[in-house]
């Protein structure tokens, strides 16, 4: 016998096609998110480069990921920016800090350069008619000693002890090529590298001490005693003053024999200072100075009542008058009596020795920098990112609309702050606490946001000319 249809089992029949059609079309989904979320990507670590599978989204994702920490002012790279694209390139490059020297003064520079050439090439890349500038690796002793090459393009001078040398093979880092000239370091000596009329140069300085003495005099004091048997106003010199002597030990820091800097090491009084006594008459005494001028006041009242004419004889009314209402007595008034105060002497000061001047701030960094030397940092720290050409003329565009390039820029009507105006200001201090003074850690925060932000200067003044600000 046939089933018979019913409406019942024609529903249940409808659906389990439809929840078996949603079953295919969600397996499907998820094969294909399997097959698109899967990236290889090629990661470059210092240089190092592996393939790598990822299901991460963004490259942060992928640095966590592989467990690459990016410090501060490491270098990270994407040829698909910020998200994470199957075939991308992600390279890493860690940051280390050496110093530069720009119109003499020394600044912190974070820098990935594998070459002390290369370094100062960042620096030639965007100013043709930039500042000189020097890099110090004597502080850098990893560097000096191993991984890091002078040039790698050719030979290197070497001036050191008042001679010039040519290392043939630059493709090699401070120390080897110091060995092989015969140039043995102290401890102190400072090693630089510069560029000069083409040729990359590396340049030993001897630091040497050495100790001198001055005298410094430490001048008298003055003290004042009344002596009576001297007439008031008459001084007289009861002891000549005699000035006293500090002895200063100074430490002379040379440079290749040029005196560079002085500091006070020791500090001793030799003979202490004799005080001046002056003796002065006393002042003459108050009462007989009144006395005088009343017996003056009161000669010439009487003068004046001799040369007047007598009045004619009072009428009847001006009697009656004059009897009735007594004519008022004279009264008499005598200055107060008043006692001469002792002059007191003055209190007699205390030898101490001076103290010695407070010393003047280093900072370091581009304290307080003019717009020049600011302008010629950032060339630096721009073409390190590849911002080069048109990219940096568009950044020296971008800060000079929003803050002419002046480190105290504030704005009126919020607080941003600095050179790439950071709103808030304190937002740089993650680059450096002295963010409000230093040129230097507010140009490596405003090349840090635009990086993060726009990825390049000339998207963010794209930006900036739509909005008028980035």
């Amino acid at each position: 016998m046939a089933r018979r249809w019913t409406p019942r089992r024609f529903i249940v029949l409808r659906r389990i096609r439809v929840v078996s059609c949603a079953l295919l079309v969600v397996l499907a989904m998820i094969l294909t998110f399997g097959v698109t979320a899967r990236k290889s990507v090629a990661l470059s670590v210092n240089g190092q480069t592996r393939m790598v599978t990822t299901y991460a989204y963004s490259v942060d994702g992928l640095l966590r990921e592989q467990g690459i920490k990016v410090k501060t002012h490491d270098l990270v790279d994407s040829t698909s920016g910020g998200q994470l694209r199957n075939h991308a390139a992600v390279t890493v490059r860690s940051a280390y800090q050496t110093t530069i020297v720009i119109q003499g003064q020394r600044v912190p520079f974070w820098t990935t350069a594998t070459s002390m050439d290369q370094l100062l090439g960042f620096f030639e890349e965007n100013r043709r008619q930039a500042m000189k500038v020097t890099v110090d690796v004597g502080n850098i002793y990893n560097q000096l000693t191993g991984g890091l090459v002078i040039n790698q393009a050719g030979p290197v001078t070497v001036i050191a002890d008042g001679k010039t040398s040519v290392a043939p093979d630059g493709k090699l880092p401070a120390a080897s090529i110091l060995d092989s000239k015969g140039i043995v370091l102290g401890k102190e000596d400072r090693i630089s590298v510069e560029h000069d009329q083409g040729a990359t140069v590396l340049r030993v300085q001897r630091v040497t001490h050495g100790n001198t003495q001055k005298t410094i005099p430490i001048p008298f004091a003055t003290r004042t005693v009344v002596d009576t048997s001297l007439a008031p106003g008459q001084t007289q010199v009861r002891q000549a003053g005699v000035a006293g002597q500090r002895l200063q030990t100074i430490q002379v820091t040379y440079v290749d024999g040029q005196a560079e800097s002085e500091q006070v090491v020791k500090e001793e009084t030799v003979a202490m200072p004799v005080d001046q006594v002056v003796a002065v008459g006393p002042d003459k005494p108050k009462e007989e100075q009144n006395s005088g001028q009343q017996s003056k006041e009161d000669t010439g009242k009487d003068s004046q009542q001799t040369q007047k004419t007598p009045s004619p004889s009072p009428s009847p009314s001006q009697d009656s008058q004059s009897a009735t209402t007594p004519a008022p007595t004279p009264t008499q008034t005598k200055p107060p009596q008043t006692t001469q105060p002792s002059t007191p002497s003055p209190p007699k000061p205390e030898n101490k020795p001076a103290p010695s001047p407070a010393p003047s701030p280093s900072p370091g960094g581009l304290w307080h920098a003019s717009r020049e030397l600011a302008q010629a940092y950032a060339g630096g720290a721009a073409a390190q990112r590849g911002w080069t050409g048109s990219q940096f003329n568009d950044l020296v565009t971008l800060w000079n609309k929003e803050s002419s390039w002046l480190w105290y820029a504030q704005n009126p009507s919020s607080p941003a702050y600095g050179i790439p105006q950071a709103n808030p200001g304190f937002k740089m201090a993650q680059f450096g606490a002295n963010w409000r003074d230093d040129a230097a850690v507010q140009i490596d925060w405003g090349l840090y946001y635009i990086a993060q932000r726009y990825g390049s200067p000339s998207a963010a003044m794209s930006y900036w000319n739509v909005h008028h600000n980035y």
